[in-house]
């Protein structure tokens, strides 16, 4: 298994946070539908009492949707690829501030791979040790990654100069550019990003 923590700083309260992440999510989807191809989603229900962390969050938003995959890489992978390995399957239980993901592949792959990402976010510069409470034993495999968004290389096609945040100053917050120690002079919050990777399959469990 693979365990890795992501430690991403923004310069956002929490609230703030929460209206991007609806946002983002919400273009990303509508980007992706369409033609039967992209993202259906099937079920988008509240949840109550399925308890997550410890029992410290119970309720939110449920959604299980199907990723479509097939019109998204080349037609001689398609004709090559074994039937329902095109398709991904994502659960995902929001009780924001924590929400935890269930990625898998059912048609192909079935309890072979599962990838589940737990993300919190926390009034904090990232410097909390264990906020997904992981057992020992999970412990030792983690790796934790510090991501800093105005310091860390970014490969020239992802890079935009509109949003870069070196540059970028948000009229309606006065807050940017993001240079230098930013992250000890912001208004910030650390969202803990838990990745845990199960995959036997060994042409993809090598790399992994």
């Amino acid at each position: 298994m693979l365990i890795k923590e992501f430690r991403v700083v923004m310069p956002l309260t929490v609230d703030e946070y929460q209206i991007g992440q609806l946002y983002s999510v919400a273009e990303a989807s509508k980007a992706e539908t369409g033609g039967g191809e992209g993202v259906e989603v099937l079920r988008n229900e509240p949840f109550e009492d399925v308890p997550h962390l410890g029992g410290r969050y119970t309720r939110g938003q449920y959604t299980y949707k199907k990723y479509h995959l097939a019109s998204k890489v080349p037609a001689f992978i398609r004709i090559l690829a074994p039937k329902g390995s095109m398709e991904i399957h994502e659960e995902a239980w929001n009780a924001y501030p924590y929400c935890k993901t269930v990625i898998s592949n059912p048609g192909y792959m079935k309890d072979n791979f599962f990838i589940i990402i737990e993300s919190l976010h926390l009034p904090d510069k990232g410097d909390k040790q264990n906020v997904h409470e992981l057992p020992p034993d999970k412990l030792k495999l983690r790796e934790v990654i510090m991501v800093d968004i105005a310091s860390d290389p970014i490969t020239s096609s992802d890079y935009k100069l509109s949003e870069d945040p070196n540059r970028y100053e948000s009229e309606t917050t006065g807050r940017g550019p993001l240079t230098g120690k930013w992250i000890s002079r912001a208004i910030v919050n650390d969202t803990y990003f838990l990745c845990l990777v199960q995959c036997t399959y060994t042409i993809v469990a090598t790399p992994l």
